[in-house]
């Protein structure tokens, strides 16, 4: 961490995991998980995130991720009965010739259970994930959670869609600003109006480019994410600030399409691992907090039920 002369600190990311390491890792949870028919998915996923979190630093100084095989395993097996039982609903009204109340069972569940899983995975994954020994931590609420998710949802379906943008930054907004450091604090400082401006502009200049503007599309997304998110202790902060460019963002996609489709997909770990350079090297941090008076305030949270439901509905970590 480098201080100038006016006493602002600059913080910096890195990223050090290789694309050789991480397929050796990645191809022994393949092929294991295929021999144990899914069986061994929850420890392949803590391989995973422990070589990718550990393998990220802020001033040099790793992150390290605690879940075990174990705990995501008990969460894996709940969530499978959760679905188990959502599906057999679903058919049962099938086979009593019940279609539309099939289909309301199955969409009213499947959005139930969406903020849920959400709210149990921040909750997991952040007390499991901890730099220099201090812990994160997730203080949301969950039914303020289902709430904000049921509303956004409601509305972004009678608006044909255009609320999402709104319902989009409320949710981040929420979920990262109930994020904590030990005693810091991370806020995130989106506006729906002005997310929907870009990703209109986007949509709209990719078309009219055939598809070539979405790699600046990407860009302004990067951004918009990465200079919305800021870290707070009191009167001290930290902001962060996006330097990628279209050209930056046009080469990593290009390349990393390249080496999956002429690998056959084994070169997903080389993807992966750049994708995660980029990132790191691509945010800028500065400020006035002393990381080294971050004091632990988080306590320990094991139920990875939520985590893996994610995972089974493919929603995203927003971080």
């Amino acid at each position: 961490m480098e201080t100038n002369d006016a006493g602002v600190k600059h913080y910096q990311l890195s990223f050090m995991g290789s694309g050789s390491t991480y397929f050796g890792i990645t191809i022994v949870n393949w092929l294991l998980t295929i021999i144990t028919l899914g069986i061994y998915y929850p420890w392949a996923k803590e391989k995973k995130l422990k070589y990718i979190y550990g393998s990220t630093a802020l001033n040099e100084d790793r992150f390290a991720f605690h879940g075990t095989g174990k705990e995501m395993f008990k969460g894996f097996i709940k969530a499978i009965l959760l679905f188990v039982v959502l599906f057999g609903l679903f058919y049962l009204f099938i086979y009593l010739q019940m279609p539309i109340t099939a289909l309301i069972v199955l969409y009213a569940g499947l959005f139930a259970i969406m903020p849920f899983a959400i709210h149990g995975s921040y909750r997991y994954r952040m007390s499991r994930t901890s730099w220099r020994g201090i812990r994160f931590g997730y203080r949301g609420n969950r039914t303020e959670l289902l709430k904000l998710f049921l509303k956004g949802i409601f509305l972004t379906v009678i608006t044909f869609g255009i609320y999402g943008s709104w319902f989009s930054m409320k949710l981040r907004n929420y979920l990262i600003g109930k994020v904590r450091f030990g005693n810091l604090e991370l806020e995130y400082d989106g506006h729906g109006d002005e997310f929907f401006v870009l990703n209109l502009k986007g949509y709209l200049l990719t078309l009219v480019t055939l598809g070539i503007y979405s790699f600046w599309w990407e860009r302004d997304l990067f951004a918009y994410y990465v200079d919305n998110t800021s870290v707070h202790n009191g009167e001290q902060h930290i902001e962060m600030k996006s330097t990628a460019t279209g050209g930056g963002f046009f080469k990593l996609d290009i390349v990393n399409m390249l080496i999956v489709v002429f690998t056959l997909g084994f070169g997903y770990a080389w993807a992966v691992t750049r994708t995660m350079n980029f990132v790191a090297n691509h945010i800028e941090m500065e400020g006035d907090i002393d990381l080294d008076s971050v004091v632990q305030t988080e306590e320990n949270f094991n139920d990875a039920t939520g985590d893996d439901i994610s995972d089974m509905l493919d929603i995203d970590f927003i971080f």
